[in-house]
């Protein structure tokens, strides 16, 4: 039995006809062929899954497909607008925070949804905010130095200079 939902994907309605017990992890991936969207531990402890609902950082391998029935999800490739790279994403470049870039695309949208709450947040912020994201590459150093980085020229993914 399959199910239908309708949800935005990356700013497209998106309809599907699914099975009830796929996760929203394996529609990206097999479905739209989105690959930014990894599949680290597969419990939710990782953040390589991580993506928006509703603007909410969530793990894609513990939500079910029918849960976003209705919302919007972003994930990596929703942010950049075309060639022009998003600010989160230009500063992980820029200042070297991207190591093997397994755990980037989910870093990035955690960061995301912290910098769209609060533009200016204070190192331990920074790193609270990012606590469900994991990294076995960085000291995690340069990734709070890219998020410091991109705050200042960021209100709610816009460039302000």
């Amino acid at each position: 039995m399959k199910v239908p939902i309708k949800f935005t994907l990356n700013s497209v309605v998106q309809h599907l006809e699914i099975k009830p017990h796929r996760t929203l992890l394996e529609v990206l991936r097999g479905e739209f062929g989105l690959m930014g969207t990894k599949e680290g531990c597969g419990e939710g402890e990782c953040g390589a899954c991580t993506v928006l609902l509703d603007g909410q950082p969530v793990t894609s391998c513990l939500i079910l497909a029918p849960q976003v029935d209705g919302h919007e999800v972003v994930t990596i490739e929703g942010l950049s607008q075309g060639e022009a790279l998003h600010p989160l994403q230009e500063a992980f470049v820029r200042v070297g925070a991207v190591q093997c870039g397994f755990c980037a695309p989910g870093m990035i949208l955690s960061a995301k949804a912290l910098l769209d709450g609060n533009t200016n947040p204070s190192e331990q912020e920074i790193r609270q905010g990012m606590a469900g994201n994991l990294c076995r590459c960085t000291g995690y150093a340069k990734i709070v130095e890219a998020i410091q980085s991109a705050a200042g020229q960021y209100v709610k993914g816009v460039k302000t200079q």
